[in-house]
């Protein structure tokens, strides 16, 4: 996410961190570079000229002159402006009325609307704890009324049923009816996108807005298409009294324009943001979590949450017991922490996080793929119980059978059982006494110079 905006930001910003004194000259050139970052990002002009009016009055002003390290207070002045142009705090939805609070969903075709409903129903429903009900007034593609059943199966919220023969607002008014019958804390209706902002589409989201009165109008938008996402926002923001905006796609998203740009266009906060095509890829959109993001300094409070909702506790203390009493670490209890990791958005979602991971080279972040760890857990599973309790015994033959049954080569097998190895080694450290203390020590100097951030900030 936002890859060439965090690292043309970056490389410009280290080359300022370590001034002793700034001047307005190389504020000035340092200014112009992040302005160059923020337009190649696709962020509107006008948002683009308010952040470096912004950052100037600040960076020459007494903020600056007076700390002890101004480099690294002019990055704090960049981070604290990126925060005030996506909006300071993250806004959650207003739900505090009569239920069912409805939520109404507006957006274009092909932007993920039908998707971030159940993706919206799985988060209200899981993590608030909420009775969700869902229902697609979309009466011009039958395959959006299917798409929206299958995925309320798939996240396990009740769907009400509607045909391409009624009109949207008799739709929306059973499935209220229904709601408020069966005790529903929350109807999400999703309505019909277009291929470009019409009349008539805007008429009849209009019409169902009126009649529904939701406590939450949400815009959903395709982040991947920049400065273009913020004008679609003000257009609708002008027809519909839209409370928030939905912003999906931003795992594929390498430049951030639209992140941007959108608060300051609408006036309306970005209240979550799509990270993944997987139903439970929605996460609240924190303004200081994604600014620090873009200036690579990672996201660790989004991981540690992360990390709480889906490790099995009991699993790893399991793991972790069986550890300590020396019974060993072995290829079953691999595949469980490849499960695992799986489950908090692979390799690449975690690396997001970290701080410093921007500054890896290419090669390295090639070697990260997602698909390798469906690789090695394809290669576990080809193998026996026996095998899996005890690696030792995996030699020529049954290399070469694991390479067969797993569709790999046995260079691959080796390559997993020299990566098991390792891990079993630092289990081993953990175990003992101070363990932990000295895994630590050992991943310090496997970072590079200053380590994740080095101490001293990101750059």
């Amino acid at each position: 996410m936002f890859e060439n905006l965090s690292e043309r930001l970056s490389k410009t910003l280290k080359n300022i961190s370590g001034r002793g004194r700034l001047t307005e000259d190389n504020i000035k050139e340092t200014l112009r570079e992040v302005r160059m970052a923020l337009l190649e990002a696709d962020v509107a002009l006008p948002v683009v000229r308010d952040f470096v009016k912004r950052v100037k009055e600040r960076a020459v002003g007494q903020e600056v002159s007076k700390s002890l390290t101004p480099g690294q207070a002019f990055i704090k002045i960049v981070q604290s402006e990126l925060e005030q142009s996506m909006g300071q705090a993250n806004e959650g939805l207003d739900l505090s009325v009569t239920p069912p609070a409805t939520i109404l969903m507006a957006g274009l075709q092909g932007a993920g609307k039908t998707t971030s409903v159940a993706k919206l129903a799985k988060f209200l429903t899981e993590r608030e704890k909420k009775k969700v009900l869902v229902v697609s007034a979309d009466i011009y593609r039958p395959a959006a009324i299917k798409q929206l059943e299958t995925l309320a199966s798939e996240v396990q919220v009740e769907f009400f049923p509607s045909s391409t023969e009624q009109k949207p607002v008799e739709i929306a008014s059973a499935a209220l009816d229904y709601a408020k019958l069966h005790f529903f804390d929350v109807l999400i209706v999703d309505t019909a996108g277009r291929l470009h902002v019409d009349e008539d589409m805007m008429a009849e989201i209009q019409q169902l807005n009126d009649y529904l009165k939701p406590a939450e109008t949400l815009f959903v938008v395709d982040s991947m298409t920049g400065q273009d996402a913020a004008n679609t926002a003000k257009a609708f923001h002008e027809a519909l009294p839209l409370t928030g905006v939905i912003l999906t796609k931003a795992d594929g998203d390498a430049r951030g324009g639209a992140a941007l740009s959108i608060r300051q266009i609408t006036g309306k906060p970005i209240k979550f943001i799509g990270m993944g095509e997987k139903t439970d890829a929605l996460e609240p959109f924190y303004p200081d979590r994604i600014a620090s993001r873009i200036l690579g300094m990672g996201d660790v409070l989004s991981l540690i949450e992360e990390v709480e909702r889906n490790v099995d506790r009991k699993q790893a203390e399991k793991l972790a017991s069986k550890v300590k009493k020396g019974k060993g670490f072995d290829l079953a209890d691999f595949r469980d922490q490849l499960q695992q990791m799986k489950k908090m958005g692979g390799m690449m979602g975690l690396m997001d996080k970290l701080p410093g991971m921007g500054q890896l080279p290419a090669g390295v972040k090639d070697q990260m793929d997602d698909s390798m760890t469906v690789k090695m857990e394809a290669i576990i599973n080809s193998m026996t119980v026996q095998e899996r309790a005890h690696p030792d015994i995996i030699k020529g033959s049954r290399k070469r059978r694991i390479a067969t049954g797993s569709g790999t080569q046995i260079q691959d097998v080796n390559r997993l059982l020299k990566q098991f190895t390792q891990m079993q080694k630092m289990m081993k450290k953990m175990s003992g006494k101070g363990g932990m203390r000295k895994m630590m020590r050992q991943m310090k100097g496997m970072m590079p110079p200053g380590g994740m951030g080095g101490g001293r900030g990101p750059f």
